[in-house]
Order: C-alpha cells, then sequence, then structure tokens
C-alpha cells in the first residue's frame, strides 16, 4: 500500500443528511460526539469516512454488519476467530488490526491470535475446541472454494442451528466483501490503532 487512499474519508463538515442518518443508525446516540463540529469532537473512523462517500448504500449494509456483530445468533467469540482468519487470509490490514484490537472482549488470547494467523510456536498454540476448529476450517473452505465441504458441513451441522449455519456463511462472506473494500480503497488505519501490536503479515508465504 502506496500513496494516498483512493478514497480520502470524506471530512464530517461535507457529509449531507444521507451520511448523517447513515452513522446516527450505526452509532446510535454516540453520532453526536463525531457530528459537534467542535475542535474536540471525536475522530470518525477511516472506514465511516470512506463509506460516508456512499450512504445510501453504506446504510443498509451497516444494518447487515451491525446485526452479525450485536444480535446474531452464533457466539460472539466463534464469530470473531472467524474473522480473524478472514482478515488474515486476504491480508486486509485494516481489518486484521480491527479486530486483534477486539479480540480480548471475546475472551480470544494473544496466543490464539497468533494460531488463527498459524504463526504460534507449537508450546503456545491454543488448542481449540473441536467446533471451534470446524468453524476455522469452514472459514478457509469458504475463501479457498465458496462451500464448506460436506464433512465439516455435517460435523457443524450437528451442532448448531440452521440460523448459526447461515451466519457462518454470511460472516466470511461478509467480512471477506470488507477485505476487498479496505485493500481496494486502500484505506488507512486510525491513529488511534495504528501503533497497537499485532502479527504482521508475511511477505509471502502460507497463509
Amino acid at each position: 500500500m502506496t500513496g494516498a487512499p483512493r478514497f480520502d474519508p470524506l471530512p464530517v463538515a461535507e457529509w449531507g443528511d444521507d451520511a448523517v442518518a447513515m452513522l446516527r443508525s450505526y452509532v446510535g446516540e454516540r453520532a453526536e460526539q463525531y457530528l459537534t463540529g467542535e475542535p474536540d469532537a471525536v475522530r470518525v473512523p477511516n472506514v465511516l469516512g470512506t463509506l460516508a462517500h456512499h450512504p445510501r448504500l453504506a446504510l443498509p449494509w451497516l444494518d447487515f454488519s451491525a446485526h452479525l456483530m450485536r444480535d446474531a445468533d452464533l457466539d460472539a467469540r466463534l464469530r470473531e476467530l472467524m474473522v480473524l482468519r478472514v482478515g488474515w487470509r486476504t491480508r486486509a490490514r485494516y481489518e486484521w488490526v480491527q479486530h486483534v484490537r477486539l479480540a480480548p472482549r471475546f475472551g480470544i488470547t494473544p496466543a490464539e491470535i497468533e494460531t488463527v494467523a498459524g504463526i504460534a510456536p507449537p508450546e503456545t498454540a491454543a488448542t481449540w475446541t473441536p467446533l471451534e476448529a470446524d468453524l476455522l476450517a469452514a472459514t478457509d473452505q469458504l475463501l479457498d472454494d465458496s462451500r464448506i465441504d460436506d464433512a465439516t458441513w455435517a460435523r457443524l451441522a450437528a451442532v448448531l442451528t440452521p440460523q448459526e449455519l447461515i451466519e457462518v456463511v454470511f460472516t466470511v462472506g461478509s467480512y471477506a466483501c470488507l477485505a476487498m473494500m479496505f485493500k481496494t480503497f486502500d484505506v488507512r488505519l486510525d491513529p488511534e490503532i495504528a501503533d497497537l501490536p499485532f502479527p504482521e503479515f508475511p511477505e509471502e508465504g502460507p497463509r
């Protein structure tokens, strides 16, 4: 990633009513912290500033993303393990760093993060539950083949509800799409997360 972002985040002062509605729908009452116009206003994350260029599309997309993050049937830790795997496999730095930052909220340890990335030494590697291992395998299969194989599906279907199974596919697909956006638009890390410690992507090698 070199040079400037392909879309500079749109400054709040240039937002129209649709963009303001997008923000309010996504963050609720906290939106006013971003919209004050004062020098000490909370900084809009680069992802939202980028999406503000097309708020009519962004608003329903963010509603969908909010459902996956806040209202899904699938356990939040399981979701985050899949999202981390998507971020690592797609080499989407913005997505990866954001979810490494969020991981402790869901009981995901630094050693488990390194294991998701395939870079943990054997003595520190996480021991996944059978369900966690199958979901990480399913994530790879969806990224590689756009389909969960029959054996993995059978094991997942034995323990997850139909609603959770559907959310597995939509979670991987949603965050793969976001990875495309982050990388294609060259969305930069926000200053508050740019210096956080996180496993770096290798230049080459297995994913």
